[in-house]
């Protein structure tokens, strides 16, 4: 094993970006195959990533935007969070504790090396279609985030690896089983291709990962200071919130200087009846997704990218909703309005990089019924 001091050459580092990437990839490739669910077979409405031991994102797959954002976000609270052993796996989906809405759910699984130091955590998160909601589907007209579905806290499902069924019973019925095991199956891949990573590396893995990060922040501040210093507003609005509230504001305010970003949605509404509100997380998504698209094609999406930009949102608005706020609509139709007012106030300060804004919506079609057949 090299020094400390060591550091990866430019092609070591290369390889090394490429290699974390085509885990998760695999993870991704895992999962679909294995799974059960259309939403994850076919519409691929999952997310696969890895994250050092501190819970930064070190690499992800192509996958959903705000599922990995919000994941970038959120991890190292849930990290902090837990007691981490080898063999457990946690389950989560509570959107106020860095999810996006309740069927999004996360499995988290810890890597650690031969000699028992954790090293790392595979994650990947995945669009249940049944989450227990009272309408099919789980994305129902709500006023509350408990109409919306069993909501689950960070809780060991895989113990010293045997999955808890009991507490999938418990929680969803038997017969409902096969997407987590899935998720599980996909987590498990991750975790040997990573330990083939790290046990490859001429430096340790938590030293390789820090030039890494280093790297990309590099690449994302120089990208960003040929931007113009300045402040630019902008304003969006959500149609309706399904109770009677309408155009709702989503006000952003981008200050771009030296030292970084600041993205402050102060001006927006405040939280509704309705489930088109979301977590502080989810808005983090949309902002990471669009400063992600004015960044090189070959910059390695970790959180050293998004470390020049902050965020700020006061507590209780639409963007930074207080539990218990119903929010399955505010990660699939909130989240896309919060991409265009981010857009049009950049496109303020380089219009020539800014696309057209879009139509700010996912165009989500839900259909259901009960009963067999």
């Amino acid at each position: 094993m090299a020094s400390q001091s060591s550091q990866l050459d430019p092609v070591k580092l290369g390889l090394f970006v490429s290699r974390m990437e085509s885990v998760c990839e695999e993870m991704g490739a895992v999962l679909q195959r294995a799974a059960f669910s259309p939403n994850i077979k076919d519409r691929l409405d999952f997310s696969c990533a890895i994250f050092d031991a501190k819970g930064e994102l070190c690499a992800q797959a192509a996958h959903i935007p705000v599922h990995l954002g919000s994941m970038a976000y959120a991890m190292a609270d849930i990290v902090d969070a837990c007691e981490w052993r080898p063999g457990d796996m946690v389950v989560v989906n509570d959107p106020f504790l860095g999810g996006t809405h309740l069927p999004d759910v996360t499995v988290i699984a810890p890597c650690f090396d031969d000699a028992g130091v954790l090293q790392a955590f595979i994650a990947n998160r995945a669009h249940h279609a049944d989450i227990g909601a009272s309408a099919p589907g789980s994305m129902p007209l709500s006023k509350t985030l408990e109409e919306e579905g069993v909501v689950i806290p960070p809780t060991v499902l895989v113990r010293s690896g045997v999955l808890d069924k009991g507490l999938l019973n418990a929680w969803f019925g038997d017969g409902q089983h096969g997407d987590f095991i899935a998720q599980v199956s996909a987590n498990r891949t991750g975790l040997l291709r990573l330990s083939e990573v790290i046990s490859a590396l001429p430096i340790d893995f938590a030293v390789a990962v820090n030039q890494l990060q280093n790297y990309a922040e590099g690449i994302a501040r120089r990208r960003l200071a040929e931007l113009p210093s300045g402040s630019f507003a902008f304003t969006d609005f959500m149609d309706d919130d399904g109770f009677g509230h309408q155009q709702l504001p989503i006000a952003v305010t981008i200050n771009l200087s030296a030292e970084g970003v600041l993205v402050d949605f102060s001006g927006s509404a405040p939280q509704v009846a309705g489930n088109i509100n979301c977590p502080l997380s989810v808005a983090a998504a949309a902002v990471y997704y669009v400063f992600r698209c004015l960044m090189p094609d070959e910059v390695p999406v970790c959180a050293g990218l998004f470390r020049p930009i902050s965020l700020s949102a006061p507590e209780a608005c639409l963007l930074n909703a207080r539990r218990p706020a119903a929010v399955a609509a505010g990660n699939v139709e909130t989240s896309m309005r919060i991409t265009d007012a981010v857009l049009g106030a950049l496109a303020q300060a380089a219009p020539e990089l800014i696309p057209a804004a879009s139509q700010g919506t996912m165009n989500n079609i839900a259909m259901g019924g009960r009963g067999a057949g």
